[in-house]
Parts: C-alpha cells; structure tokens; sequence
C-alpha cells in the first residue's frame, strides 16, 4: 500500500520514538528523506543516521539515532509538517520568520537543496516550507 505523505510519517515516527524513549528509529529510505535528516544532525537535534539494508525488505532502511537531553527529554519539541500534499507553503526569502524568536527552525526545499531558515535568508531564496521545530 502505497503512502500519500513520507515526510509526514517519518516526522511522526520520530515524534512517537522520542516519547517512547526509543534509542532508534526505522523509517523507508529515500533522497529526501536522507537530506532533511542530515539537516537536522547538522542542526544537533539527532545524533547520527545511518542508511541500512534489512534482510528481507527490497528498500533501503534510514536508522534514525534519536538525541536526548536531561532526564531523558528528547531534542526534538515539536516537530509540524507545514506543506502536505493537499495543502503546498511556499515562502519567499523575506517571509521566513524565525521559529519561537530563533529558538525553533523551518526545514525548506530550495532551489540550493533542503536548507533551514537562516541559510535560506542568508541565501536569498525561497522555497517550500516542509517542516518546522520547535
């Protein structure tokens, strides 16, 4: 069976791993998929990822090591898919505002690939609004 919106079930995922206080996270491996993980590794709100191949599965595997802070807090707050398929956010480089005064941050989809907020600005280029932490 086939799914409407990937980015949104990884996202939830992630959000249901970190509540349960998962180590890991298991999701379908794909090129988007794989860019906003490496944002948000970059961005230090998970530890470290790893595209696996599991016995039996025909597609690649993300293993998604989720971050934890003190007494077990997961990194990641909340964490909201923006665009959706029925539903598209574009922005250009002047409407992207910062996420709780800069303590959050919006993951786009730039011309210059998945970026957050503060390159898209510095950049000078807009794009779609895919998620946003906070």
């Amino acid at each position: 069976m086939s799914m409407t919106d990937p980015i949104a079930d990884m996202l939830t995922r992630m959000r249901n791993g970190g509540m349960a206080n998962h180590e890991t996270v298991d999701v379908p491996w794909s090129r988007l998929k794989e860019s906003i993980m490496k944002v948000l590794v970059e961005e230090g709100y998970v530890q470290q990822i790893r595209r696996i191949q599991v016995e039996g599965q025909v597609q690649d595997t993300l293993r998604i090591h989720l971050k934890y802070g003190r007494n077990r807090q997961p990194v990641l707050g909340q964490l909201k898919r923006v665009s959706r398929p029925g539903r598209r956010v574009y922005l250009g480089y002047r409407d992207i505002h910062p996420v709780r005064k800069g303590l959050g941050t919006h993951i786009l989809s730039t011309p210059k690939g998945i970026v957050v907020d503060r390159e898209a600005v510095k950049a000078r280029v807009g794009g779609e609004l895919l998620c946003s932490i906070s």
